[in-house]
């Protein structure tokens, strides 16, 4: 399973303890992350870094959402802030959902999804 995990500056300290928190869960053998940036590399995580999600990042992550590579989206999104490339923030979510791919925008709800696939 492939999974992509995302961040905001605003909420990359969060990002980062949610994967420390679920190290042993995220390092077995049958799961492969994806990211855009490097926070989770820093972090001790094997990742396939894409570009930073201003330049590119989630748009490389939607397309490998709509070839089938790419299973579920953690993207801890910050909503107190603006981002000026909202446009491809919302085109990521509506890939997600065109093609059925959990999507995670919050901690919680990432919790809830790597709980169900690892159990």
């Amino acid at each position: 399973m492939e999974i992509a995990i995302i961040a905001h500056d605003g909420k990359k300290a969060d990002m980062v303890q949610f994967l420390n928190k679920n190290k042993s869960l995220l390092l077995k053998e049958n799961i492969k992350l994806i990211a855009t940036g490097s926070k989770a590399e820093n972090a001790g995580f094997k990742v396939r870094k894409m570009l930073s999600g201003p330049l590119g990042g989630d748009a490389q992550i939607a397309a490998r959402v709509a070839e089938g590579k790419t299973q579920m989206v953690f993207f801890f999104k910050d909503p107190l802030a603006s981002h000026p490339h909202e446009v491809d923030i919302n085109m990521l979510i509506r890939v997600c959902d065109v093609h059925n791919v959990p999507l995670a925008t919050n901690e919680a709800s990432a919790q809830l999804l790597l709980n169900a696939v690892t159990m």
